[in-house]
């Protein structure tokens, strides 16, 4: 994948809380009234390997001490245009970011309805949030309190060294078209719809699954849909990007993390996200179709 040198971008949609982060408390709401955070595995950390304490008061994510905020001044000077993110890893995210916020847009306009823009913040160790507090060890997530998107970028590597996953530019555009569709599903009040509940045909699953559904049809469109400056940002995605994408997909399944990252067991009445080969066929029905009215994971009377 690689991205128009002269399309402008704008690194406005990043807050990078590099180096500051942190929070002083909230409780993240994990049980009753709804999701308090979606993300692509949160389920790895909560439920398998243990990596998230849960200390008094706190539901899920961990408390942390205090930070301080750091500029995105120079996010903004070093990421400007294509050619920034064809050399540059951050400038990159901030295309993908761009992209996928483009195409969301136009989508909702289409359909008569506004798409308000979602800020992703990037953070190192911890971040504060409308959730709660929560730690790099929680993945990539969208907190529906505040309406944005959280990444440790370190995340891409864990992905390969953890999770054995194949990496590359556009799957760590999948990860993050998924959690841009968790905040469509917000903005269109699906969230709304799903409880707390586990299980294969539960809605956890269902909202997950629409999730990677509507990554896979933005990344239908990414080559297509123009940025503000008038041209896309992606110039090309190939069948290898497309072939890494869905490797990832195979690897955050519920049931690859139980029997290769957790227990060695797998418990179904336990499953939060679907399984591997779910995850891939969502991905690739929105891939293949661009249209995200066949990611109706809740009309679905199968999963896969």
């Amino acid at each position: 994948m690689r991205f128009d040198d002269d399309a402008g971008l704008d690194a406005s949609e990043v807050s990078d809380l590099r180096g500051g982060g942190g929070g002083v408390g909230g409780r993240v709401l994990l049980g009753g009234g709804g999701l308090g955070v979606v993300g692509l595995v949160i389920y790895f950390v909560l439920s398998q390997l243990g990596g998230v304490s849960t200390p008094s008061g706190a539901s899920g994510l961990t408390q942390l001490g205090s930070g301080q905020q750091v500029s995105n001044g120079s996010l903004a000077s070093a990421c400007r245009t294509g050619a920034d993110a064809n050399r540059n890893h951050d400038c990159a995210v901030v295309a993908m970011i761009n992209s996928i916020q483009d195409y969301w847009t136009d989508q909702f306009a289409r359909s008569g309805k506004t798409y308000r823009k979602a800020t992703t913040n990037f953070f190192n160790g911890g971040v504060r949030t409308g959730c709660g507090s929560a730690t790099s060890d929680t993945g990539p997530f969208y907190c529906p309190a505040d309406s944005e998107v959280y990444i440790d970028l370190s995340f891409f590597t864990e992905l390969q060294q953890r999770f054995g996953a194949q990496g590359g530019p556009f799957t760590e555009a999948y990860v993050l078209a998924h959690e841009y569709g968790h905040h469509v599903q917000d903005l269109l009040g699906t969230s709304r719809r799903v409880g707390n509940d586990t299980g294969p045909m539960s809605g956890s699953v269902r909202l997950e699954l629409q999730a990677d559904c509507y990554a896979g049809v933005w990344g239908n469109h990414a080559t297509t849909t123009p940025s503000s400056s008038g041209k896309p940002l992606i110039t090309d995605v190939t069948q290898d990007d497309v072939k890494r994408a869905l490797d990832t997909a195979s690897r955050i399944g519920d049931d690859y993390i139980q029997q290769n990252l957790g227990s060695g067991h797998v418990d179904t009445s336990q499953f939060t996200h679907g399984t591997s080969a779910q995850r891939e066929k969502w991905f690739n029905t929105g891939f293949t179709t661009g249209d995200p009215a066949r990611c109706d994971t809740f009309g679905a009377r199968t999963l896969g």
